[in-house]
């Protein structure tokens, strides 16, 4: 089982993104998810941005993969979608059916997002058939789940699953952190980038419930599935997704690599929750 790198969820700086992404390329991650997935309003990077990152990621031996938006809402975020589909030599990876039907029009490959809602066989056998090379596993389901969907048959596509970092739990049309900061979605200002790791929200007990990021909600905890590394495999799972939040982020993905999972890095509280069947913020 391989160790992947997936797309950054936050809003950092240019500067910031560039010397994160340089550092990624010295270190011994195979694969490399890179696009802004959130926001469009989010301007750092411009396509021709990512593109340039993602020839010099290819240059220093990495596997990349373009990831798209989450969230449509606009004709011109889909004109963005095209110019990512249609880049010429790396495949996406698609976060929503726009960018699955934008591929399967093209008779292009691709990979199934997180945020893609992935069910049961049937939607998968459906999506392969279509192009779909790889599938990341959607974060609210179980080890359960997956078993019993590879034990159903043996699949002729890749699994991917998010192991480690805050987990996307949902978008909505509403920008929270603009809203928390008394701004409007439209003149928002990137208030965003003010939160590189989003923001905190806890219950009225002061317990960490959520975390906001512009239009996303994730878990306030961090998700640690390093534990089940040695089931996962033997599963046949391919990749152990790292959600980077940090540079910390690409030291821990080289100690998974390294089979050193003693070694996980994080500030905040680790769950587990949905991979074994329980609520999600829960530690078992």
């Amino acid at each position: 089982m391989k160790v992947s790198l997936g797309p950054l969820l936050y809003c950092w700086p240019k500067e910031k993104v560039s010397e994160f992404y340089q550092a990624v390329a010295q270190s011994q991650i195979p694969l490399v998810y890179l696009g802004e997935t959130i926001c469009s309003r989010r301007r750092e990077l411009k396509f021709s941005d990512y593109m340039d990152l993602a020839h010099m990621l290819k240059a220093s031996g990495k596997e990349v993969v373009i990831s798209t938006l989450a969230l449509l809402e606009a004709p011109s975020e889909y004109t963005e979608l095209k110019k990512q589909v249609e880049n010429g030599e790396f495949i996406i990876e698609a976060n929503d059916m726009g960018a699955v039907q934008a591929a399967k029009e093209l008779k292009l490959p691709f990979v199934c997002g997180p945020t893609v809602n992935n069910y049961n066989l049937a939607s998968l056998k459906k999506l392969h058939s279509w192009g779909m090379q790889r599938f990341v596993m959607p974060v609210e389901l179980s080890k359960n789940w997956l078993t019993q969907v590879l034990s159903e048959e043996k699949t002729a596509f890749e699994i991917e699953v998010f192991g480690h970092g805050f987990l996307p739990l949902a978008l909505s049309a509403r920008c929270f952190t603009a809203r928390h900061k008394g701004l409007s979605k439209d003149k928002c200002q990137t208030i965003c980038i003010q939160n590189p790791q989003g923001l905190l929200a806890s219950t009225q007990e002061s317990q960490p419930l959520l975390r906001l990021n512009g239009i996303q909600t994730q878990s306030a905890a961090c998700i640690d599935l390093s534990p089940e590394i040695d089931d996962m495999r033997k599963m046949g799972v391919d990749y152990f997704r790292v959600s980077p939040s940090s540079f910390d982020s690409i030291a821990l993905a080289n100690n998974l690599l390294e089979q050193r999972t003693n070694l996980i890095l994080s500030d905040a509280a680790s769950c587990n929750g949905y991979w074994h069947q329980e609520a999600g913020f829960n530690k078992v």
